[in-house]
């Protein structure tokens, strides 16, 4: 699936075009679908009242509804992200496109797992949400919603992305960087492939699939995430490498393991790795990847089979890559293989020769 980078400079929609294009909204709660309860902000809004409140929807595409889920966003686990790949696998013939709502505070990790489970998509699958409810002054939720039907409707935007605050993220580079501003997300160590503004997209990169459409319904479950710290004890690396198949670490800087206490946290790791379990190292610096190699406490982990490394992949894309991976094979050869070749822009090693390839 190469892209080749592109200007389309005020591409305004042509509605005469684009009504004809049918879109499935598929509704999972979030803020974007919430109001004020006695227990504070929560999922109230169903699709299609979502729908309505987009104003002139009608001129963009032709517009269904499908109300999946009612979840804040802390709620969604793998099993909800198989459903959503499964209940787009059914209506895919049907529709031109899909436009997902979701709460903001988990979209980068669903984002990345959906990018493992539909692959080489012709036809655009969009998640979007909001940071403030619709009824709230100053809501984003509107404007998110029409510029994720605009991008669906487009055609020109494959795959899964992020629609948020004017910008177009793939699926596996977004993260979530504010808490309240409305910019809430990043593409991170990637170009954003889109913008959006008062109704023109403008297009940055093109992506083109190859082949068909690849759908996938399962996903190893068992996979950790630990971030290191300077008063983390190494039995409690221990005790989560203990319960998982598969773990990615959070490291400083450019990546790597303290050595102090005569390298526990070493030995911890090669036991883990001797039982089977696949590692991925990152790190919990946002920006520039992580390089194992520039210094001895990274370059001495790079001796196990078992250890990947995630280079410039966000920590959210490498969880749900690894569970991809897993659920696919434990070899070790095969595992390296489909976890360093790029899916969706996920990730550039530096000895990729083909960095065109996504």
């Amino acid at each position: 699936m190469p892209f080749l980078p592109i200007l389309t400079m005020g591409e305004k929609m042509n509605t005469n075009k684009n009504i004809t294009k049918k879109i499935l909204l598929i509704g999972t709660g979030g803020t974007i679908a919430s109001d004020i309860t006695p227990q504070g902000l929560s999922p109230n809004f169903d699709a299609s009242e979502l729908a309505a409140s987009v104003p002139g929807l009608e001129k963009i595409c032709k517009a269904d509804c499908l109300a999946l889920y009612s979840l804040d966003s802390t709620n969604i686990s793998p099993g909800h992200w198989c459903k959503i790949a499964d209940t787009i696998k059914e209506y895919y013939g049907a529709y031109d496109g899909f436009v997902i709502t979701h709460g903001t505070d988990t979209m980068a990790y669903t984002a990345a797992a959906l990018s493992y489970l539909i692959q080489d998509s012709s036809k655009p699958i969009v998640l979007t949400g909001s940071q403030r409810p619709p009824g709230f002054d100053g809501s984003d939720a509107k404007t998110n919603l029409r510029d994720s039907f605009i991008c669906a409707a487009s055609g020109s935007l494959p795959g899964v992305t992020v629609v948020f605050d004017g910008r177009v993220i793939a699926g596996t580079r977004a993260k979530k960087t504010h808490s309240k501003s409305l910019n809430a997300f990043e593409s991170i160590n990637f170009p954003c492939l889109a913008g959006i503004s008062g109704g023109r997209l403008i297009r940055y990169i093109e992506a083109k699939p190859r082949g068909g459409v690849r759908f996938y319904n399962r996903l190893e479950a068992d996979i950790g995430l630990l971030r290191m710290y300077p008063t983390i004890k190494a039995d409690q690396l221990e005790h989560m490498l203990n319960s998982c198949d598969g773990a990615v670490i959070e490291s400083y800087g450019s990546g790597g393991l303290p050595v102090y206490r005569d390298g526990e946290f070493e030995k911890i790791l090669s036991r883990a790795f001797e039982r089977g379990v696949f590692v991925a190292m990152t790190t919990q610096v946002e920006h520039d990847g992580s390089d194992l190699d520039a210094y001895a406490v990274g370059r001495r982990l790079t001796k196990y089979p078992r250890l990947l490394e995630c280079y410039d992949m966000t920590a959210e894309a490498a969880v749900a890559k690894l569970a991809w991976v897993l659920s696919l094979s434990r070899n070790t050869s095969a595992v390296r293989e489909l976890f360093y070749k790029p899916v969706m822009f996920d990730i550039f090693p530096p000895d990729d020769t083909d960095d065109c390839l996504i």
